[in-house]
């Protein structure tokens, strides 16, 4: 895993490739049914309105990258702008779930189009059981290590991106390109709180532009190129949306697309192509998840090792041979593995998006604080992006909160333990002498 960090190896054109390959993916097959159930007719409107929310977002973590290129990524901006304090932990941590809820979600996404292939009902129990059995397969790809995942993502980068638009192009064909998006039904039922309630669901499909930030100076000239990949993939992203929108809009009316939330894209390539179309867009979906998970995990782990070396996080190895990141790793898995076995995709969605959102607010409001005049913030951008983040938030939290106020309940109780927890460690922590890294480092080497 020592490879994983080359200073100046991501090129712009490469730094962007990685950012579209990750934001573009697993996400779009399973959020535009979800996104529509939500905000009706104007679903494409509301992958708008995301992207320029997660601009505004972008801006924040451009301007920290710019001054302090780092692999630590989001750990290192909280770092810097709260210390090493509990927010610090916390907020670091929920960025963590937040990965390992979409890879959840992600592995869900491929066991529900899977089984489109074959005649089996939505609800059925191999659901859980492929998206178990994908978890596991990219943890033995990732025991294989960074080679064989870089060679693996290239590949599918291109294959994925690709077929989701010749899927798009496709559909919009056979509809005589007519951008007209999806109708009926529950039209009339989205209201202004739902649609952004389907906005913050939308962010979600973003919010992968955070993989360029975490690649800080591995970035060629990464002062200029980190904000221009991420303004690029964005740009690309919000391209591709639309057009999956239109193109799921203009085969199938809304009530279709909400009664085929979980596989909206295989069932909007029905009309156009039949059963070779469906085929066709599960394979898709297929590349586009098993890759997206492998790539995530390995994010995770990192993440976590780095949250450990920065002495924010415990770490026992429970007899576990290797490297920090190879327990993390295990971690990882197990996790994303519980989650998908025991919550379904409308679910795992919601949870993303409220952790996601407020790690989001917290990353800003601590740059509006403590570090704008340092890396030379706007502070109205910053207050904006904060406004937005929170707008959404409320909005899903109260939409939410009366159709499904179990998983509210459980997502804000899951944020009181994150925060619960990282105070005690820390109090401990420091009261065992808190060590700095250099001296646990020190004592290794004498030790061994």
């Amino acid at each position: 895993m020592a490879q994983a960090y080359q200073k100046g190896s991501l090129s712009l054109l490469g730094t962007v490739a990685m950012g579209t390959g990750v934001m573009i993916g697993a996400g779009i097959f399973a959020l535009t049914g979800q996104v529509a159930e939500y905000a009706g007719a104007l679903f494409p409107l509301a992958f708008i309105v995301a992207a320029i929310i997660s601009g505004f977002s972008a801006y924040t973590y451009i301007k920290v990258s710019n001054k302090y290129p780092s692999a630590g990524g989001i750990a290192m901006i909280l770092k810097k702008a709260y210390g090493p304090a509990t927010i610090t932990g916390a907020a670091a941590l929920m960025m963590a779930f937040s990965m390992i809820i979409n890879e959840s979600l992600v592995a869900r996404t491929f066991g529900t189009y899977t089984l489109q292939l074959f005649d089996v009902g939505e609800n059925s129990l191999l659901v859980p059981i492929l998206a178990i059995g994908l978890i596991f397969s990219a943890f033995l790809v990732n025991l294989a290590g960074n080679s064989v995942i870089g060679s693996v993502s290239k590949v599918t980068a291109v294959l994925k991106v690709g077929g989701i638009l010749l899927f798009a192009l496709v559909a919009l064909w056979a509809a005589d390109f007519a951008f007209q998006p999806a109708s009926g039904g529950l039209t009339e039922q989205a209201s202004p709180g739902g649609f952004l309630a389907a906005v913050a669901l939308a962010i979600l499909a973003y919010k992968g532009f955070t993989t360029i930030t975490n690649s800080g100076d591995e970035v060629e000239n990464p002062q200029r190129n980190v904000g221009r990949a991420i303004m690029l993939s964005l740009a690309i992203c919000v391209v591709v949306y639309l057009l999956v929108s239109y193109a799921v809009g203009s085969s199938l009316s809304v009530d279709q697309i909400v009664e085929a939330k979980d596989y909206a894209l295989a069932e909007a390539a029905r009309p156009a192509l039949g059963q070779a179309g469906v085929w066709f867009t599960v394979a898709i979906a297929i590349i586009a998840t098993a890759s997206g998970l492998l790539a995530s995990i390995f994010a995770v782990s990192r993440m976590l090792a780095m949250l450990t070396d920065m002495q924010l996080i415990p770490h026992r190895h429970f007899g576990m041979p290797g490297s920090i990141q190879k327990h993390t790793l295990v971690y990882t898995v197990i996790a994303a593995a519980l989650l998908a076995a025991f919550f379904d995709l409308s679910r795992i969605a919601s949870l993303g998006a409220i952790f996601y959102l407020v790690m989001d607010i917290l990353i800003h409001w601590g740059v509006l604080r403590h570090l704008r005049e340092d890396v030379d913030a706007n502070p109205i951008i910053l207050s904006l992006a904060i406004f937005f983040d929170a707008v959404v938030l409320i909005a899903f939290l109260v939409i939410k909160g009366g159709s499904d106020p179990m998983i509210i309940a459980i997502s804000l109780g899951g944020i009181a333990l994150i925060f619960g927890f990282e105070k005690l460690f820390l109090s401990r922590f420091r009261q065992d002498g808190e060590p700095t890294h250099s001296a646990h480092n020190t004592q290794k080497e004498t030790s061994s």
